[in-house]
């Protein structure tokens, strides 16, 4: 019975197969943080900035 649980034990520690998905849902996660956060950024950015235009073409 020992002989069972190390065995399969050991296959699944040695099974890397679903470790690169891990990874992978880790990457894409901070990568839709990153660009949300960037364009958070740039929103407010560009809405000020066409505030700002649109109030020196109406003087």
């Amino acid at each position: 019975m020992r002989d069972f649980f190390k065995l399969n034990v050991g296959r699944f520690v040695d099974d890397e197969r679903g470790v690169t998905l891990v990874e992978y849902g880790i990457a894409l996660v901070l990568a839709v943080g990153v660009g949300a956060g960037a364009l958070a950024t740039l929103s407010t950015d560009v809405g000020g900035k066409m505030g700002q235009a649109s109030t020196e073409l109406t003087k």
